[in-house]
């Protein structure tokens, strides 16, 4: 892999834009930022290490094959790469993520949907493979929302979403795998399946109404406390091995140098 490669893999731009940038001095590599002048220039295996650093423009940057990624996601934002009546949540990401190639769809993917107006965690990847099996319905990859409702939630309320409700658009009941009251308004739902609108209809079906969605944990990844509405961040090695684990997927032997 020639360093023209390594950035324009990396999500920043076409390969005459990538070129034209390691031409101008734009580009150094490893932590000693040692400078890179020739786009056809071999890169070293020991500069292709995951998360070690190369600058472009004095933006220090993680070498990562693979995109996986965490967002707070704001309220007024939708998933969709076309969106229609909102901002997408891709316009919170740097633009080389927003640039990787990735296939059909260049750029990084988000991991299942929330409403634009349902906050919290919400996982984007390039990787094809791990967005499949977190999203695929066999799988059952919990996902905790925190639902505070426009009535006071009843003790009734509680038992019936505990034995499960049924959803006009299909005859069997949904059946939450945990249900807990935080407060007088306030739930904690744990799905492991996706349906258009879910938690909303299902706290439609016992008679109340949902006044805000906040989602805060993918299976074993918490949304963390310190990480501000709008704000992203890298996964770590760990969250991406225990998600992948969480999908069914056996997660890669770490690399050895």
């Amino acid at each position: 892999m020639r360093w023209e490669d390594v950035l324009y893999l990396q999500g920043f731009g076409t390969r005459r834009v990538c070129r034209a940038l390691i031409l101008s001095g734009a580009v150094a590599a490893g932590a000693d930022r040692r400078p890179v002048f020739d786009p056809d220039e071999p890169v070293s295996p020991d500069e292709l290490v995951p998360d070690l650093p190369f600058w472009v423009e004095g933006v220090c940057w993680p070498y990562r094959p693979r995109a996986y990624l965490m967002l707070h996601k704001p309220a007024g934002y939708e998933c969709s790469r076309r969106p229609s009546a909102w901002l997408g949540v891709h316009t919170l990401l740097p633009a080389p993520l927003r640039r990787r190639p990735a296939g059909a769809a260049d750029g990084v993917q988000a991991i299942g949907r929330l409403d634009q107006d349902t906050t919290g965690l919400l996982l984007l990847s390039d990787d094809g493979a791990f967005i499949h099996r977190l999203t695929s319905p066999r799988h059952h990859v919990p996902k905790v929302y925190e639902v505070t409702c426009r009535h006071p939630v009843d003790e009734g309320q509680i038992q019936r979403l505990r034995a499960g409700v049924v959803l006009h658009d299909d005859p069997r009941p949904v059946t939450p795998a945990a249900v807990e009251r935080i407060d007088v308004n306030r739930l904690r739902l744990t799905l492991t399946e996706g349906r258009y609108h879910q938690v909303k209809r299902m706290v439609a079906a016992v008679g109340n109404r949902v006044d805000a969605l906040h989602r805060t944990a993918i299976g074993p990844v918490v949304l963390p406390a310190d990480l501000a509405p709008g704000q992203w961040r890298w996964l770590s090695a760990d969250e991406v091995a225990a998600l992948q684990a969480a999908g069914g997927v056996k997660a890669p032997r770490p690399e050895t140098r």
